[in-house]
């Protein structure tokens, strides 16, 4: 059915239908690479395939369209290549949020690990933990694992595989402490490991005066569905990073609430 006819053009609805969902896709795709180089080479490819494009469809230029075009033809390859980390992403966001994941009764017959939904018992001993190291200007960085174990960044460090106390937590990062240097990774209201590395983001919007633990937070929550808590050694400041997403100058009841929301 037409929805608008002007001469030989005709819009059908799902035409509208079509254009809309296209630019829904293309805004997405624009808030997932903003802020990183990943935009820039996005862009490097769409230029491409526009002038490969122009020349094969309106000049007929054979030559230049027939180099132009062998980039076209594993442009799909070359997309997975160069943005493994962005497909990572979106591919962990897909999977931890849509419908199928979040209904009980399909984790229930279906046998791989979907992200837990118990409540986390040891968010009020890390809240403590980090409230007295904001008092004391402590800096620390913890990473509270959902959905996956993070292995990989656990092997990095030093494996403890202890309970989650507030005093063990504040003497990792007491800064006379071997461990202090790196995060800690809380997996099951364990912590599995200290002083392990995590990635740090490439995303060149982050603020100047944020230093490598709020890099690596945002790092990590960009490669999994993790929540990572940073406490600023120069400031105090309590902050919380989710998603690839940072929330700076948290008080501790801000951050039981996003944490109980997170492990909920």
């Amino acid at each position: 059915m037409d929805l608008i006819k002007i001469g030989f053009l005709s819009i059908r609805i799902l035409d509208v239908i079509d254009i809309l969902i296209v630019a829904f896709l293309l805004y997405k795709l624009y808030k997932l690479l903003r802020g990183g180089v990943a935009i820039n080479i996005f862009i490097g490819l769409l230029s491409i395939y526009v002038l490969w494009w122009l020349f094969v469809k309106i000049f007929d230029l054979q030559l230049l369209g027939a180099i132009l075009g062998q980039f076209i033809g594993v442009g799909v390859i070359a997309l997975i290549i160069v943005f493994q980390q962005e497909v990572r992403r979106f591919l962990i966001v897909l999977g931890t949020n849509n419908i199928i994941s979040r209904n009980s009764f399909t984790r229930q017959i279906l046998p791989w690990n979907w992200p837990s939904a118990s409540k986390s018992q040891s968010i009020p001993a890390i809240v403590k933990a980090c409230r007295g190291m904001a008092k004391t200007k402590i800096g620390a960085i913890i990473v509270m694992a959902r959905s996956s174990e993070l292995k990989f960044y656990s092997n990095t460090g030093d494996t403890l595989d202890a309970a989650v106390s507030k005093r063990l937590i504040e003497s990792i990062f007491f800064k006379n402490s071997p461990l202090h240097d790196g995060a800690i990774i809380v997996v099951k209201d364990r912590i599995k490991a200290a002083r392990c590395v995590l990635p740090v983001t490439e995303n060149q919007e982050i603020p100047a005066h944020l230093g490598m633990r709020h890099r690596a937070a945002i790092g990590i929550t960009e490669h999994s569905d993790a929540v990572a808590i940073v406490v600023s050694e120069e400031t105090g400041e309590i902050s919380i990073a989710r998603d690839g997403q940072l929330q700076t100058s948290l008080s501790p009841e801000d951050l039981t609430q996003i944490l109980e929301e997170a492990f909920s």
